[in-house]
């Protein structure tokens, strides 16, 4: 076994110093990297892999440098955005499932926009979809009638279990969960709600309340919201025992409220909190519970959802559970979601009987149901449909998973290896007693992936979780070109 890096405290010896950025934090910290210096043992790659062929040259780029458009981020937008890379990529074209900076460089997106790009960066159906809308009719108004939104909001309604079939359309998954949990509390009439800890579900009023991480909470009111012990099969206290988690809810409902509640809102896979797969058994003992206790399920599918995991069209489906209400988007379409591709779009879905509860008052979204952004929507549904997209994340999921997981038999560094088709976690750790995260080796494998070709994304509350949501269209050879690249790195540390 190829052991994992030592602490970087414990370095004397040194080739070459890296400093790494923790862009979210402002903060530097120093260490150096010592190469092997003997020949890599015969399981070992002993060159830098190369990406799979793609027939795709951009067109040259002509615009302004990544330093001159970090300059004028740093003069003109919020300082509160964070970028990934001591240089941050200045990323001009993108086709399927490659990205290609400014110098025409390519690059295997193993992110997707943050799980976004579903079915591949500037999908030809996607772009003609949205082009011949724009040119007929770019925005309109709800109040009016278009066969856009209804026509997506039928197939969406279509891929949904049981009743769930009257649609909200948002903007942003941030504004879908807000829309969720207000209709919770009005449909009930009570207010408490409870989250999982380590849970992530936006960054407005409400949502930053469901959401449980230090690092996205701002000290403002936050009301109603409990947070139960996360079913965290890796960390948690209970291991894999779904059910043994699910006594806390029914803890926190009777020592923390009035014995009725609102809602349960939940990801079936955690993505912001580092591609955590609740336990199995969870999901049923709580939403049993949750009934008991005269509340509605609310399914978080912005990053889980159409189809990525595979197995499933959604991620509920996974644990064999039916929600009241399911939300999906997160700004580029979700912002996590792949509903739209990278488009603007979120939604709310739910039964008609708890549909009614916004009939007490006006509500109304200016720009959600947009025609451009739901006529990218039906064509994302249809490629997805036609481009088995759904069969293709599980089998290439699969394969991946199980390199990755080799991966792991082979260095310390990696702790765990999770998720479910092409939402998958890759956690690392310098102890694996301990767990303790391994954070700025994290940092460094990023930053040598890039130089090799390959962008990942990272999570989980210590940042020491690698995110790989690949667009939809990942093949085998994306994924060896992954792992390999991984492997590479990995052995040179």
């Amino acid at each position: 076994m190829v052991h994992g890096f030592i602490s970087p405290w414990r370095r004397v010896l040194s080739e070459t110093t890296y400093s790494l950025r923790r862009g979210q934090f402002g903060r530097r910290r120093c260490f150096s990297l010592v190469a092997h210096k003997a020949e890599l043992d015969k399981n070992n790659i002993d060159s830098v892999p190369k990406l799979p062929p793609f027939d795709y040259s951009p067109p040259p780029y002509t615009g302004p440098s990544a330093v001159d458009i970090l300059s004028k981020r740093k003069e003109y937008l919020s300082p509160s955005m964070f970028y990934f890379y001591q240089k941050p990529l200045n990323v001009v074209d993108g086709r399927m499932q490659y990205l290609f900076d400014e110098n025409g460089r390519r690059y295997l997106d193993a992110f997707g926009g943050i799980a976004t790009v579903s079915c591949g960066h500037c999908h030809p159906d996607v772009v003609d979809a949205i082009v011949n809308q724009t040119k007929r009719l770019q925005h309109s108004t709800i109040l009016y009638l278009n066969n856009a939104i209804a026509d997506f909001a039928e197939a969406l309604a279509n891929k949904l279990p049981g009743n769930l079939k009257v649609v909200f359309f948002t903007n942003s998954g941030t504004e879908a969960n807000e829309l969720a949990m207000m209709i919770a509390r009005l449909y009930t009439g009570c207010h408490d709600i409870i989250s999982l800890r380590n849970a992530y579900h936006g960054n407005a009023a409400g949502t930053m309340g469901a959401t449980a991480q230090s690092n996205w909470k701002f000290n403002v009111i936050q009301s109603g919201v409990h947070h139960a012990i996360n079913p965290d099969p890796y960390r948690g206290v209970f291991g894999s025992e779904g059910e043994k988690y699910a006594k806390d809810v029914q803890d926190l409902i009777q020592f923390g409220t009035s014995g009725n509640i609102a809602g349960f809102i939940s990801e079936a896979i955690q993505g912001v909190g580092g591609i955590i797969e609740l336990a199995p058994g969870y999901m049923p003992a709580v939403y049993s519970t949750i009934k008991k206790a005269g509340g509605l399920c609310i399914a978080d599918e912005v990053q889980a959802g159409f189809a990525r995991t595979g197995s499933h069209f959604w991620g509920f489906e996974n644990h064999g559970v039916v929600p009241d209400i399911v939300t999906m988007a997160k700004v580029n379409l979700l912002t996590v979601m792949g509903i739209g591709n990278g488009i603007p779009l979120g939604a709310v879905v739910t039964t008609p009987e708890i549909a009614e509860v916004l009939t007490r008052r006006s509500y109304f979204n200016t720009f959600g149901g947009n025609p451009v952004c739901t006529a990218a929507g039906l064509a994302v549904l249809k490629v997805i449909e036609k481009e088995k997209l759904q069969e293709n994340a599980h089998v290439v999921g699969s394969h991946l998973k199980e390199r990755l997981t080799a991966l792991k038999d082979k260095y310390d560094l990696i702790g765990d290896v999770r998720g479910r088709g092409l939402m998958l976690g890759v956690e690392l750790v310098t102890d694996h007693k301990l767990k303790t995260p391994a954070k700025l080796e994290t940092l460094h494998i990023m930053e040598q992936l890039k130089e090799i070709g390959v962008l990942v994304g990272k999570g989980g509350f210590y940042g020491n979780v690698f995110r790989m949501t690949p667009p939809l269209c990942f093949t085998k050879e994306d994924a060896d070109f992954l792992v390999d690249a991984m492997d590479y790195t990995m052995g040179k540390m």
